[in-house]
């Protein structure tokens, strides 16, 4: 079966993979009026949780793409990290946000299962079924569209054209080898994962971390009343047999914490090793490569499915605009630019969570009672590192400042261009501006944000004309100083001080917002000069 060729320019976007990953980038093509496919090799969703933290980044885009609630409800709020040596207690991080605000300041944990239960559902909704047992066998590039063969359930063959496909296929990535790209980096460590039943006093609201006879553990309490996850990073009996499994786990927990720990033979072990590879490219023609088909590490820290969710959605929104010809086909160059330094640097941050959690130091293993005596009694550098800590594995660090479609500013309060605008806790997300502002960031296009207040009338005019002229892929919101300034300025906010003051905003002012909610340019004047600069870098085919 062929795809008639004059139909490629309408053809749906072939996606590869129905893991997280493939599943929210489907989502957001589709959310942004693209037709797609996606495709998987499995005959049916998997039932195992591998991936388990959602981190508050991640949380952030559920929530911008209408799907936090439902996550929310299939998961556990963790708010500490505990540390246990030799049978003690040595120290407990709660979770401290302070230092980057967010409304969802906790780490999910949510079976991978049902994080794709989720994201099936919201896909669903939208009209687009995952096509199970339907394998990628080969794909070749042509001016203006890729050339793909599927092998369809019990055998039959698809030959298609479609004018962009994704790799979302995984750290084995067919695509990804069709292309030519090479993952570099190093081999790894071999650990053990199991999900089971466990008998503990433990409270179920923290990650433990267990140092006994010279070996690294790892617990995580799972949303099923009494189910862990449990990690051996020294798994010397490579057995997985459930009842072995069990009594090693429950001997090493009870001896690390000095306390009953009882595991029941585990519903499923996994014994792995990871690398730690990447890519220096995620684009080659009209093929894209996300998540794990781009970079593959340890799992220490919990960032490989939220590094993924993240790039589906900073790829989305620039390939919707590409298609619909909102935006240059260079738009996408910007995906490579952002997301390889993000790849680099998770390989960095996950190859030193390896190195402390697996401790292979003996020196440091000794040391390790001062170090976590100095932190319990040393209150400042007890915060900074709960600050540090969690602000590197949390996402909510991650900035866009060196982008190609980033307008460098003068400093200045609010969010500077590259870091994201939903810099709020919970407490000042509750106050009238927020619900407003977080409403208009579940929209698709770019928000401008005009600042006015008194001597601003001169900018209605202005606001309304960049309104007008292009709603196809811009959202002018009005940010009004008082209760009175918005009156004559498109779509103004509720007024809320907290807002304006969080935003940085001063009267005639303005802050470009990108689709994925970072902080494209501002400035202290309103025209529309003042905006072509951010929109030549982003390659806006309709501006001016």
């Amino acid at each position: 079966m062929t795809t008639d060729p004059t139909s490629r320019p309408h053809a749906p976007l072939l996606v590869v993979g129905a893991g997280p990953v493939g599943l929210a980038v489907a989502h957001e093509l589709t959310r942004r009026g693209l037709r797609v496919r996606i495709v998987d090799a499995r005959e049916e969703p998997p039932t195992t949780s591998r991936a388990i933290a959602t981190h508050p980044r991640t949380l952030e885009v559920y929530d911008h793409m209408g799907i936090v609630d439902e996550m929310l409800a299939a998961g556990r709020r963790i708010t500490a990290f505990t540390l246990y040596q030799r049978g003690r207690r040595m120290t407990r991080l709660d979770a401290d946000y302070s230092a980057t605000p967010t409304r969802y300041p906790f780490t999910l944990a949510v079976d991978q299962a049902d994080t794709e239960r989720v994201l099936r559902g919201a896909l669903a909704r939208l009209g687009v079924e995952v096509e199970w047992g339907t394998r990628l066998t080969e794909l070749a590039q042509e001016d203006g569209f890729v050339r793909a063969r599927l092998e369809l359930p019990g055998g039959a063959q698809e030959h298609i054209g479609t004018p962009w496909l994704l790799g979302c296929d995984g750290g084995h990535s067919l695509v990804r080898k069709t292309l030519g790209v090479p993952l570099e980096g190093e081999s790894a460590e071999t650990w053990m994962l199991a999900d089971a039943q466990v008998e503990t006093a433990l409270p179920a609201d923290s990650i433990y971390w267990v140092r006994t006879g010279g070996v690294t553990l790892m617990a995580v309490p799972l949303t099923e009343p009494g189910r862990w996850r449990m990690l051996d990073t020294s798994p010397r009996d490579r057995s997985t047999d459930p009842q072995t499994v069990a009594d090693r786990l429950t001997r090493m927990f009870s001896a690390g914490t000095g306390t009953g720990f009882r595991v029941a033979p585990p519903r499923w072990t996994s014994v792995f090793t990871f690398q730690q590879r990447m890519v220096q490219r995620m684009r080659v023609g009209r093929c894209l490569l996300v998540g794990d088909a781009a970079h593959v590490h340890s799992p220490a820290s919990g960032q490989g499915m939220n590094t993924g969710i993240q790039e589906a959605y900073n790829l989305a929104w620039k390939l919707a605009m590409v298609v619909q010809g909102q935006a240059s086909d260079g738009l996408l160059d910007s995906y490579t630019a952002e997301r390889v330094p993000v790849g680099a640097a998770l390989l960095a941050t996950t190859k030193r969570a390896t190195r402390m959690i697996q401790l292979k130091n003996p020196v440091a293993d000794r040391l390790l009672p001062l170090l976590f005596g100095v932190l319990r009694t040393v209150h400042p550098l007890r915060a900074r590192v709960q600050r540090g800590f969690l602000g590197g594995i949390s996402g909510l660090n991650l900035r866009y400042g060196e982008s190609p479609l980033t307008v460098p500013s003068a400093a200045g309060p609010g969010p500077a261009p590259g870091e994201r605008i939903t810099q709020v806790d919970e407490a000042g997300a509750a106050s009238p501006g927020w619900p407003a502002l977080l409403a208009e960031l579940r929209d698709l296009g770019w928000t401008l944000l005009v600042f006015a207040g008194p001597g601003t009338a001169h900018t209605a005019g202005p606001a309304a004309a960049l309104a007008d002229r292009h709603k196809d892929w811009l959202s002018v919101r009005t940010v009004p100083w008082s209760a009175q300034d918005g009156e004559g300025h498109p779509a103004p906010l509720p007024h809320d001080p907290r807002l304006t003051a969080a935003l940085g905003g001063r009267p005639g002012g303005w802050i470009l917002v990108r689709p994925d909610a970072y902080v494209a340019a501002r400035g202290d004047r309103l025209d529309e000069g003042s905006l072509a600069e951010a929109a030549g870098r982003a390659g806006l085919t309709r501006f001016p």
